[in-house]
Protein backbone atom coordinates (compact mmCIF):
# COMPACT_ATOMS: atom_id res chain seq x y z
CA UNK A 1 0.00 0.00 0.00
CA UNK A 2 1.41 3.39 -0.99
CA UNK A 3 1.66 6.24 1.52
CA UNK A 4 -1.00 8.21 -0.39
CA UNK A 5 -3.45 5.26 -0.36
CA UNK A 6 -2.72 4.73 3.33
CA UNK A 7 -3.48 8.38 4.15
CA UNK A 8 -6.77 8.23 2.17
CA UNK A 9 -7.73 5.05 3.98
CA UNK A 10 -6.96 6.60 7.37
CA UNK A 11 -8.97 9.74 6.57
CA UNK A 12 -11.91 7.68 5.36
CA UNK A 13 -11.78 5.47 8.46
CA UNK A 14 -11.63 8.51 10.75
CA UNK A 15 -14.68 10.11 9.08
CA UNK A 16 -16.58 6.83 9.09
CA UNK A 17 -16.22 6.71 12.89
CA UNK A 18 -18.58 9.70 13.22
CA UNK A 19 -21.55 7.50 12.38
CA UNK A 20 -24.05 7.51 9.54
CA UNK A 21 -26.56 9.81 11.25
CA UNK A 22 -24.04 12.58 11.76
CA UNK A 23 -22.60 12.02 8.29
CA UNK A 24 -26.10 12.33 6.81
CA UNK A 25 -26.59 15.58 8.71
CA UNK A 26 -23.32 16.93 7.33
CA UNK A 27 -23.75 15.97 3.66
CA UNK A 28 -27.36 17.17 3.80
CA UNK A 29 -26.03 20.72 4.28
CA UNK A 30 -23.65 20.63 1.31
CA UNK A 31 -24.27 22.48 -1.95
CA UNK A 32 -25.14 20.24 -4.89
CA UNK A 33 -21.63 20.10 -6.39
CA UNK A 34 -19.95 19.14 -3.10
CA UNK A 35 -22.79 16.72 -2.40
CA UNK A 36 -22.12 14.99 -5.73
CA UNK A 37 -18.44 14.64 -4.80
CA UNK A 38 -19.33 13.21 -1.39
CA UNK A 39 -21.51 10.58 -3.05
CA UNK A 40 -18.42 9.36 -4.94
CA UNK A 41 -16.20 8.80 -1.86
CA UNK A 42 -17.21 5.18 -1.36
CA UNK A 43 -20.26 2.91 -1.29
CA UNK A 44 -21.31 3.75 2.27
CA UNK A 45 -21.17 7.49 1.58
CA UNK A 46 -23.17 6.97 -1.59
CA UNK A 47 -25.87 5.14 0.38
CA UNK A 48 -25.99 7.99 2.89
CA UNK A 49 -26.37 10.52 0.07
CA UNK A 50 -29.15 8.43 -1.43
CA UNK A 51 -31.01 8.69 1.87
CA UNK A 52 -30.61 12.46 1.84
CA UNK A 53 -32.15 12.60 -1.64
CA UNK A 54 -34.71 9.84 -1.29
CA UNK A 55 -37.64 12.12 -2.16
CA UNK A 56 -38.34 14.41 -5.13
CA UNK A 57 -37.26 18.00 -4.96
CA UNK A 58 -37.82 21.22 -6.89
CA UNK A 59 -35.59 24.30 -6.68
CA UNK A 60 -36.15 27.64 -8.37
CA UNK A 61 -34.71 31.16 -8.48
CA UNK A 62 -35.00 34.43 -10.41
CA UNK A 63 -32.39 37.05 -11.25
CA UNK A 64 -32.76 40.58 -12.59
CA UNK A 65 -29.07 41.16 -13.24
CA UNK A 66 -28.59 43.06 -16.53
CA UNK A 67 -25.70 40.74 -17.43
CA UNK A 68 -27.03 37.42 -18.76
CA UNK A 69 -23.89 35.57 -17.67
CA UNK A 70 -24.09 36.98 -14.13
CA UNK A 71 -27.84 36.36 -13.98
CA UNK A 72 -27.41 32.70 -14.93
CA UNK A 73 -24.64 32.37 -12.34
CA UNK A 74 -26.93 33.81 -9.64
CA UNK A 75 -29.86 31.48 -10.34
CA UNK A 76 -27.64 28.42 -10.81
CA UNK A 77 -25.83 29.09 -7.52
CA UNK A 78 -29.17 29.43 -5.76
CA UNK A 79 -30.81 26.25 -7.09
CA UNK A 80 -27.60 24.29 -6.44
CA UNK A 81 -27.06 25.70 -2.94
CA UNK A 82 -28.59 22.54 -1.40
CA UNK A 83 -28.27 18.87 -2.33
CA UNK A 84 -30.02 18.06 -5.62
CA UNK A 85 -29.36 15.88 -8.65
CA UNK A 86 -30.89 17.71 -11.60
CA UNK A 87 -33.11 15.53 -13.75
CA UNK A 88 -34.49 18.43 -15.81
CA UNK A 89 -34.43 22.22 -15.98
CA UNK A 90 -36.74 24.91 -17.38
CA UNK A 91 -35.58 28.50 -17.77
CA UNK A 92 -37.59 31.56 -18.80
CA UNK A 93 -35.59 34.45 -20.20
CA UNK A 94 -36.77 38.05 -20.61
CA UNK A 95 -34.98 40.98 -22.18
CA UNK A 96 -31.31 40.42 -23.11
CA UNK A 97 -32.21 41.38 -26.68
CA UNK A 98 -29.21 40.41 -28.73
CA UNK A 99 -28.63 37.65 -31.25
CA UNK A 100 -29.26 34.19 -29.81
CA UNK A 101 -29.57 35.20 -26.15
CA UNK A 102 -31.65 32.05 -25.60
CA UNK A 103 -28.86 29.94 -27.07
CA UNK A 104 -26.30 31.58 -24.81
CA UNK A 105 -28.51 30.98 -21.76
CA UNK A 106 -28.88 27.32 -22.76
CA UNK A 107 -25.12 26.88 -23.08
CA UNK A 108 -24.45 28.53 -19.71
CA UNK A 109 -27.06 26.42 -17.94
CA UNK A 110 -25.93 23.21 -19.62
CA UNK A 111 -22.34 23.96 -18.63
CA UNK A 112 -23.43 24.33 -15.00
CA UNK A 113 -25.84 21.38 -14.80
CA UNK A 114 -24.26 19.01 -17.31
CA UNK A 115 -25.13 18.30 -20.93
CA UNK A 116 -27.01 15.13 -19.92
CA UNK A 117 -29.72 17.19 -18.18
CA UNK A 118 -32.75 17.99 -20.42
CA UNK A 119 -33.07 21.80 -20.51
CA UNK A 120 -35.73 23.98 -22.16
CA UNK A 121 -35.27 27.75 -22.41
CA UNK A 122 -38.25 29.91 -23.43
CA UNK A 123 -39.09 33.60 -23.81
CA UNK A 124 -42.50 34.28 -22.18
CA UNK A 125 -44.50 37.46 -21.47
CA UNK A 126 -43.24 37.58 -17.89
CA UNK A 127 -41.70 35.50 -15.13
CA UNK A 128 -42.80 34.27 -11.71
CA UNK A 129 -40.54 33.12 -8.90
CA UNK A 130 -38.36 33.96 -5.93
CA UNK A 131 -35.46 36.40 -6.24
CA UNK A 132 -32.11 34.63 -5.84
CA UNK A 133 -30.64 37.58 -3.94
CA UNK A 134 -33.49 39.06 -1.87
CA UNK A 135 -35.58 35.85 -1.56
CA UNK A 136 -38.63 37.99 -2.38
CA UNK A 137 -41.38 36.34 -4.42
CA UNK A 138 -42.14 38.30 -7.58
CA UNK A 139 -44.53 38.32 -10.53
CA UNK A 140 -43.12 40.42 -13.37
CA UNK A 141 -45.24 40.77 -16.53
CA UNK A 142 -45.19 43.02 -19.59
CA UNK A 143 -47.38 43.67 -22.60
CA UNK A 144 -44.81 44.46 -25.30
CA UNK A 145 -41.02 44.15 -25.68
CA UNK A 146 -40.44 47.82 -24.78
CA UNK A 147 -41.76 47.08 -21.27
CA UNK A 148 -39.42 44.14 -20.70
CA UNK A 149 -36.68 44.11 -18.14
CA UNK A 150 -33.69 41.78 -18.15
CA UNK A 151 -34.64 38.76 -16.07
CA UNK A 152 -34.32 34.99 -15.89
CA UNK A 153 -36.19 32.31 -13.96
CA UNK A 154 -34.64 28.85 -13.54
CA UNK A 155 -36.38 25.81 -12.11
CA UNK A 156 -34.56 22.50 -11.57
CA UNK A 157 -36.15 19.22 -10.58
CA UNK A 158 -35.05 15.94 -9.05
CA UNK A 159 -37.66 13.19 -9.57
CA UNK A 160 -36.50 9.76 -8.37
CA UNK A 161 -38.54 6.96 -9.90
CA UNK A 162 -39.22 8.96 -13.08
CA UNK A 163 -37.29 9.61 -16.27
CA UNK A 164 -37.47 12.79 -18.36
CA UNK A 165 -36.78 13.36 -22.05
CA UNK A 166 -37.24 16.22 -24.51
CA UNK A 167 -39.16 15.20 -27.64
CA UNK A 168 -39.50 17.65 -30.56
CA UNK A 169 -42.43 18.29 -32.87
CA UNK A 170 -40.57 18.63 -36.16
CA UNK A 171 -41.63 21.14 -38.81
CA UNK A 172 -42.65 20.16 -42.30
CA UNK A 173 -44.53 21.67 -45.21
CA UNK A 174 -48.23 22.21 -44.61
CA UNK A 175 -49.55 19.15 -46.45
CA UNK A 176 -47.28 16.80 -44.48
CA UNK A 177 -47.86 18.40 -41.10
CA UNK A 178 -50.24 15.73 -39.86
CA UNK A 179 -47.58 13.08 -40.49
CA UNK A 180 -45.13 14.93 -38.24
CA UNK A 181 -47.77 15.29 -35.53
CA UNK A 182 -48.29 11.54 -35.68
CA UNK A 183 -44.54 11.03 -35.30
CA UNK A 184 -44.51 13.44 -32.36
CA UNK A 185 -47.27 11.53 -30.58
CA UNK A 186 -45.68 8.19 -31.48
CA UNK A 187 -42.27 9.30 -30.13
CA UNK A 188 -43.90 10.26 -26.82
CA UNK A 189 -45.70 6.93 -26.65
CA UNK A 190 -42.53 4.97 -27.50
CA UNK A 191 -40.48 6.74 -24.83
CA UNK A 192 -43.16 6.18 -22.20
CA UNK A 193 -43.52 2.50 -23.16
CA UNK A 194 -39.77 1.92 -23.00
CA UNK A 195 -39.56 3.45 -19.52
CA UNK A 196 -42.82 2.49 -17.84
CA UNK A 197 -44.42 -0.21 -19.96
CA UNK A 198 -47.38 2.14 -20.52
CA UNK A 199 -47.76 4.19 -23.71
CA UNK A 200 -49.02 7.27 -21.85
CA UNK A 201 -46.55 9.23 -19.69
CA UNK A 202 -47.28 10.73 -16.29
CA UNK A 203 -46.94 14.34 -17.47
CA UNK A 204 -45.88 16.53 -20.39
CA UNK A 205 -44.68 20.15 -20.34
CA UNK A 206 -44.90 21.73 -23.80
CA UNK A 207 -43.35 24.87 -25.28
CA UNK A 208 -44.07 26.18 -28.77
CA UNK A 209 -42.86 29.13 -30.80
CA UNK A 210 -45.92 28.94 -33.03
CA UNK A 211 -49.18 30.74 -32.41
CA UNK A 212 -52.00 28.71 -30.89
CA UNK A 213 -53.83 28.25 -34.19
CA UNK A 214 -50.83 26.54 -35.80
CA UNK A 215 -50.08 24.22 -32.86
CA UNK A 216 -53.62 23.34 -31.78
CA UNK A 217 -53.74 20.27 -34.06
CA UNK A 218 -50.80 18.72 -32.22
CA UNK A 219 -52.29 19.50 -28.81
CA UNK A 220 -55.69 18.09 -29.78
CA UNK A 221 -54.16 14.92 -31.20
CA UNK A 222 -51.98 14.48 -28.12
CA UNK A 223 -55.11 14.84 -25.99
CA UNK A 224 -56.85 12.21 -28.10
CA UNK A 225 -53.94 9.77 -27.91
CA UNK A 226 -53.06 9.98 -24.21
CA UNK A 227 -54.78 8.21 -21.32
CA UNK A 228 -57.00 10.28 -18.99
CA UNK A 229 -54.28 10.21 -16.32
CA UNK A 230 -51.67 12.08 -18.40
CA UNK A 231 -51.36 15.76 -17.41
CA UNK A 232 -50.23 18.25 -20.07
CA UNK A 233 -49.37 21.89 -19.33
CA UNK A 234 -47.27 24.57 -20.97
CA UNK A 235 -46.88 27.71 -23.01
CA UNK A 236 -48.03 27.39 -26.66
CA UNK A 237 -46.76 30.78 -27.81
CA UNK A 238 -43.15 31.47 -26.85
CA UNK A 239 -39.75 31.20 -28.50
CA UNK A 240 -37.68 28.34 -27.14
CA UNK A 241 -34.37 26.53 -27.25
CA UNK A 242 -33.58 23.13 -25.82
CA UNK A 243 -30.71 20.78 -25.02
CA UNK A 244 -30.49 19.20 -28.46
CA UNK A 245 -29.24 22.20 -30.45
CA UNK A 246 -29.03 20.16 -33.64
CA UNK A 247 -32.83 20.47 -33.86
CA UNK A 248 -32.93 24.25 -33.40
CA UNK A 249 -35.05 25.84 -36.09
CA UNK A 250 -36.52 22.51 -37.19
CA UNK A 251 -39.00 22.16 -34.31
CA UNK A 252 -42.40 23.82 -34.00
CA UNK A 253 -42.64 22.70 -30.37
CA UNK A 254 -40.93 20.58 -27.75
CA UNK A 255 -42.34 18.33 -25.06
CA UNK A 256 -40.58 17.59 -21.78
CA UNK A 257 -41.99 14.13 -21.07
CA UNK A 258 -42.03 12.46 -17.64
CA UNK A 259 -42.55 8.68 -17.44
CA UNK A 260 -42.60 6.41 -14.40
CA UNK A 261 -39.56 4.13 -14.34
CA UNK A 262 -40.68 0.51 -14.08
CA UNK A 263 -37.16 -0.30 -12.81
CA UNK A 264 -37.07 2.38 -10.15
CA UNK A 265 -34.99 1.58 -7.05
CA UNK A 266 -36.75 -0.06 -4.10
CA UNK A 267 -38.09 2.25 -1.43
CA UNK A 268 -39.08 5.03 -3.84
CA UNK A 269 -42.65 6.24 -3.41
CA UNK A 270 -45.05 7.67 -6.01
CA UNK A 271 -44.73 11.08 -7.66
CA UNK A 272 -47.99 12.48 -9.04
CA UNK A 273 -48.87 15.48 -11.19
CA UNK A 274 -52.12 17.43 -10.92
CA UNK A 275 -53.27 20.38 -13.05
CA UNK A 276 -55.71 22.96 -11.70
CA UNK A 277 -57.25 25.85 -13.64
CA UNK A 278 -58.23 29.30 -12.36
CA UNK A 279 -60.21 31.06 -15.10
CA UNK A 280 -61.37 34.62 -15.65
CA UNK A 281 -63.84 33.72 -18.39
CA UNK A 282 -67.59 34.22 -18.04
CA UNK A 283 -70.18 33.09 -20.60
CA UNK A 284 -72.12 35.76 -22.45
CA UNK A 285 -75.56 34.89 -23.77
CA UNK A 286 -76.91 31.44 -24.60
CA UNK A 287 -75.35 28.50 -26.41
CA UNK A 288 -75.89 28.51 -30.17
CA UNK A 289 -75.70 25.89 -32.89
CA UNK A 290 -74.22 26.98 -36.21
CA UNK A 291 -76.66 26.37 -39.06
CA UNK A 292 -74.61 28.05 -41.79
CA UNK A 293 -70.92 28.95 -41.89
CA UNK A 294 -69.34 30.79 -44.83
CA UNK A 295 -66.08 32.69 -44.78
CA UNK A 296 -62.53 33.31 -45.88
CA UNK A 297 -59.22 33.96 -44.14
CA UNK A 298 -60.49 37.22 -42.64
CA UNK A 299 -64.18 36.88 -41.78
CA UNK A 300 -66.74 34.20 -41.03
CA UNK A 301 -70.38 34.91 -41.79
CA UNK A 302 -72.68 32.67 -39.81
CA UNK A 303 -76.28 32.03 -38.99
CA UNK A 304 -77.18 30.09 -35.89
CA UNK A 305 -80.03 29.21 -33.61
CA UNK A 306 -80.25 29.10 -29.88
CA UNK A 307 -80.40 25.70 -28.24
CA UNK A 308 -84.05 24.76 -27.95
CA UNK A 309 -85.18 27.35 -30.49
CA UNK A 310 -85.88 27.18 -34.23
CA UNK A 311 -85.21 30.90 -34.85
CA UNK A 312 -82.15 31.63 -36.99
CA UNK A 313 -79.96 34.59 -35.96
CA UNK A 314 -77.10 36.16 -37.90
CA UNK A 315 -73.63 36.88 -36.53
CA UNK A 316 -74.20 40.62 -36.21
CA UNK A 317 -77.23 40.09 -33.97
CA UNK A 318 -75.33 37.58 -31.81
CA UNK A 319 -72.44 40.02 -31.32
CA UNK A 320 -74.71 42.99 -30.59
CA UNK A 321 -76.64 41.00 -27.98
CA UNK A 322 -73.36 39.98 -26.34
CA UNK A 323 -72.12 43.59 -26.26
CA UNK A 324 -75.42 44.73 -24.78
CA UNK A 325 -75.17 42.10 -22.03
CA UNK A 326 -71.60 43.11 -21.16
CA UNK A 327 -72.66 46.75 -21.08
CA UNK A 328 -69.16 48.18 -21.52
CA UNK A 329 -67.72 48.95 -24.98
CA UNK A 330 -64.20 48.64 -23.53
CA UNK A 331 -64.85 44.91 -23.14
CA UNK A 332 -65.39 44.32 -26.87
CA UNK A 333 -61.82 43.28 -27.53
CA UNK A 334 -62.02 40.63 -24.78
CA UNK A 335 -64.71 38.51 -26.45
CA UNK A 336 -63.86 34.89 -27.18
CA UNK A 337 -65.87 32.24 -28.95
CA UNK A 338 -65.84 28.76 -27.47
CA UNK A 339 -66.58 26.14 -30.13
CA UNK A 340 -67.70 22.69 -29.01
CA UNK A 341 -66.83 20.36 -31.86
CA UNK A 342 -66.84 16.67 -32.59
CA UNK A 343 -63.96 15.66 -34.85
CA UNK A 344 -62.32 12.47 -36.08
CA UNK A 345 -58.74 11.61 -35.12
CA UNK A 346 -56.28 8.80 -35.76
CA UNK A 347 -52.59 8.13 -35.13
CA UNK A 348 -50.71 6.60 -38.05
CA UNK A 349 -52.55 3.53 -39.31
CA UNK A 350 -54.72 3.18 -36.22
CA UNK A 351 -58.49 3.12 -36.50
CA UNK A 352 -60.25 6.47 -36.65
CA UNK A 353 -61.95 7.62 -33.46
CA UNK A 354 -64.02 10.64 -32.41
CA UNK A 355 -63.44 13.22 -29.69
CA UNK A 356 -65.59 16.14 -28.57
CA UNK A 357 -63.60 19.18 -27.49
CA UNK A 358 -63.95 22.86 -26.69
CA UNK A 359 -61.64 25.31 -28.48
CA UNK A 360 -61.41 29.05 -27.84
CA UNK A 361 -60.75 31.69 -30.49
CA UNK A 362 -60.58 35.47 -30.32
CA UNK A 363 -63.48 37.50 -31.75
CA UNK A 364 -62.26 40.93 -32.89
CA UNK A 365 -65.02 43.52 -32.98
CA UNK A 366 -66.34 44.29 -36.47
CA UNK A 367 -68.67 47.11 -37.56
CA UNK A 368 -70.04 44.68 -40.15
CA UNK A 369 -70.94 42.08 -37.54
CA UNK A 370 -68.59 39.40 -38.87
CA UNK A 371 -66.87 36.76 -36.79
CA UNK A 372 -63.26 35.95 -37.43
CA UNK A 373 -62.72 32.29 -36.62
CA UNK A 374 -59.65 30.60 -38.18
CA UNK A 375 -60.31 28.26 -41.09
CA UNK A 376 -62.11 25.06 -40.14
CA UNK A 377 -62.47 26.02 -36.49
CA UNK A 378 -66.23 26.52 -36.75
CA UNK A 379 -68.34 24.27 -38.93
CA UNK A 380 -72.03 23.88 -39.58
CA UNK A 381 -73.53 21.87 -36.73
CA UNK A 382 -70.97 22.96 -34.12
CA UNK A 383 -72.23 24.42 -30.87
CA UNK A 384 -70.66 27.66 -29.67
CA UNK A 385 -70.92 30.29 -26.96
CA UNK A 386 -69.32 33.68 -26.39
CA UNK A 387 -67.16 34.48 -23.35
CA UNK A 388 -65.53 37.56 -21.89
CA UNK A 389 -62.99 38.22 -19.16
CA UNK A 390 -63.96 39.73 -15.81
CA UNK A 391 -61.98 40.40 -12.64
CA UNK A 392 -64.92 39.28 -10.47
CA UNK A 393 -64.99 35.90 -12.17
CA UNK A 394 -61.22 35.62 -11.91
CA UNK A 395 -61.25 36.32 -8.18
CA UNK A 396 -64.09 33.85 -7.58
CA UNK A 397 -62.28 31.15 -9.57
CA UNK A 398 -59.01 31.83 -7.71
CA UNK A 399 -60.86 31.39 -4.39
CA UNK A 400 -62.30 28.08 -5.60
CA UNK A 401 -58.83 26.91 -6.68
CA UNK A 402 -57.39 27.90 -3.31
CA UNK A 403 -60.08 25.82 -1.61
CA UNK A 404 -59.30 22.87 -3.87
CA UNK A 405 -55.56 23.12 -3.18
CA UNK A 406 -56.36 23.10 0.52
CA UNK A 407 -57.63 19.54 0.06
CA UNK A 408 -54.06 18.42 -0.66
CA UNK A 409 -53.10 19.47 2.86
CA UNK A 410 -56.19 17.82 4.30
CA UNK A 411 -55.38 14.62 2.43
CA UNK A 412 -51.90 14.58 3.89
CA UNK A 413 -53.30 14.81 7.39
CA UNK A 414 -55.74 11.95 6.84
CA UNK A 415 -53.26 9.36 5.62
CA UNK A 416 -52.53 6.32 7.74
CA UNK A 417 -49.34 4.83 9.15
CA UNK A 418 -47.70 8.26 9.31
CA UNK A 419 -47.32 8.51 5.51
CA UNK A 420 -48.22 11.88 4.05
CA UNK A 421 -48.99 13.21 0.61
CA UNK A 422 -46.39 15.93 0.21
CA UNK A 423 -46.69 18.83 -2.22
CA UNK A 424 -43.02 19.47 -3.01
CA UNK A 425 -43.31 21.95 -5.86
CA UNK A 426 -45.37 23.62 -8.54
CA UNK A 427 -45.29 25.42 -11.88
CA UNK A 428 -47.69 28.16 -12.95
CA UNK A 429 -48.56 29.29 -16.46
CA UNK A 430 -50.78 32.36 -16.39
CA UNK A 431 -52.28 35.00 -18.66
CA UNK A 432 -51.23 38.62 -18.08
CA UNK A 433 -53.55 40.91 -16.14
CA UNK A 434 -56.57 38.60 -15.77
CA UNK A 435 -57.47 40.27 -12.47
CA UNK A 436 -56.87 43.92 -13.46
CA UNK A 437 -56.44 44.80 -9.79
CA UNK A 438 -52.76 45.66 -9.57
CA UNK A 439 -52.26 43.48 -6.49
CA UNK A 440 -48.79 41.90 -6.17
CA UNK A 441 -48.45 38.13 -6.63
CA UNK A 442 -52.22 37.72 -7.03
CA UNK A 443 -51.90 35.00 -9.67
CA UNK A 444 -49.74 32.84 -7.40
CA UNK A 445 -51.70 33.47 -4.21
CA UNK A 446 -53.74 30.21 -4.24
CA UNK A 447 -50.49 28.20 -4.24
CA UNK A 448 -48.48 30.43 -1.89
CA UNK A 449 -51.26 30.56 0.71
CA UNK A 450 -51.70 26.80 0.81
CA UNK A 451 -48.07 25.71 0.48
CA UNK A 452 -45.86 28.31 2.15
CA UNK A 453 -42.19 27.66 1.60
CA UNK A 454 -42.82 25.22 -1.26
CA UNK A 455 -41.05 26.00 -4.54
CA UNK A 456 -43.14 27.70 -7.24
CA UNK A 457 -41.93 29.07 -10.56
CA UNK A 458 -43.55 29.92 -13.85
CA UNK A 459 -44.27 32.43 -16.54
CA UNK A 460 -46.88 34.62 -18.20
CA UNK A 461 -48.18 33.59 -21.61
CA UNK A 462 -50.90 34.76 -24.01
CA UNK A 463 -52.62 31.37 -23.85
CA UNK A 464 -52.06 28.35 -21.61
CA UNK A 465 -51.97 24.60 -22.19
CA UNK A 466 -53.80 22.66 -19.50
CA UNK A 467 -55.05 19.10 -20.04
CA UNK A 468 -57.13 17.31 -17.42
CA UNK A 469 -57.68 20.43 -15.40
CA UNK A 470 -60.74 21.24 -13.34
CA UNK A 471 -62.52 23.31 -16.00
CA UNK A 472 -65.54 25.39 -14.93
CA UNK A 473 -66.77 26.06 -18.47
CA UNK A 474 -66.73 22.40 -19.55
CA UNK A 475 -69.44 20.05 -18.36
CA UNK A 476 -69.73 16.33 -18.92
CA UNK A 477 -72.62 15.10 -21.04
CA UNK A 478 -74.29 11.75 -20.56
CA UNK A 479 -72.45 10.38 -23.59
CA UNK A 480 -68.90 11.65 -23.32
CA UNK A 481 -66.61 14.23 -21.81
CA UNK A 482 -66.07 17.57 -23.53
CA UNK A 483 -62.34 18.31 -23.39
CA UNK A 484 -60.47 21.61 -23.43
CA UNK A 485 -56.68 21.83 -23.55
CA UNK A 486 -55.82 25.43 -24.51
CA UNK A 487 -57.16 28.20 -22.28
CA UNK A 488 -57.22 31.98 -22.31
CA UNK A 489 -57.34 34.55 -19.49
CA UNK A 490 -56.49 31.99 -16.84
CA UNK A 491 -53.84 30.43 -14.61
CA UNK A 492 -52.91 26.74 -14.77
CA UNK A 493 -51.08 25.27 -11.78
CA UNK A 494 -49.06 22.08 -12.13
CA UNK A 495 -49.00 20.59 -8.64
CA UNK A 496 -46.26 18.03 -7.92
CA UNK A 497 -46.96 15.59 -5.08
CA UNK A 498 -45.15 12.69 -3.51
CA UNK A 499 -46.52 9.76 -1.51
CA UNK A 500 -43.87 7.69 0.31
CA UNK A 501 -44.18 3.94 0.51
CA UNK A 502 -46.04 2.62 3.52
Amino acid sequence: MTSRTLRQSQVSATIDHIGEDLLQNIVGRLPATSFASAACVNRSWNLVCDRVLSRPKLASACSFNPSLQDAVEEVVNKVLSDPIRPHFAIASVAGYYYEDALGDARQLINAALGTHVPVIINRPHGIIGRDAISDEFKEIEWYNPTDEIDAIMLIVGFLPGLKAKIIPLLKQVQEQRAVMIDEFVTDIRDFSTSVSGCNSPAAVIMMSDSCYESIKDAIEKLDYAMSPETVVVGNPSSQFRCTNDAQFGTSAAVALVFAVDMNKPPGIGETQFHAVLSSGLSPVGPTYKATSVNGNNYTTRITARREGSGEHIDGETILNQAYDEIGDPDQYHALLIGVTKKREYSIGQENVGCMTSLAFHGVPWSSQGDFYVPGGALKTGDAFRLYHTGSTTALSSAAAVSSHLRSFNQGSNNTTDGDKIEVFGGLIFTSPDIFSLGQPDINSTPFLDNFPGVTLGGNFCSSVIGRRVLTPYVKESHEQMVRCCVHFDCSVFLIMCYTPLA
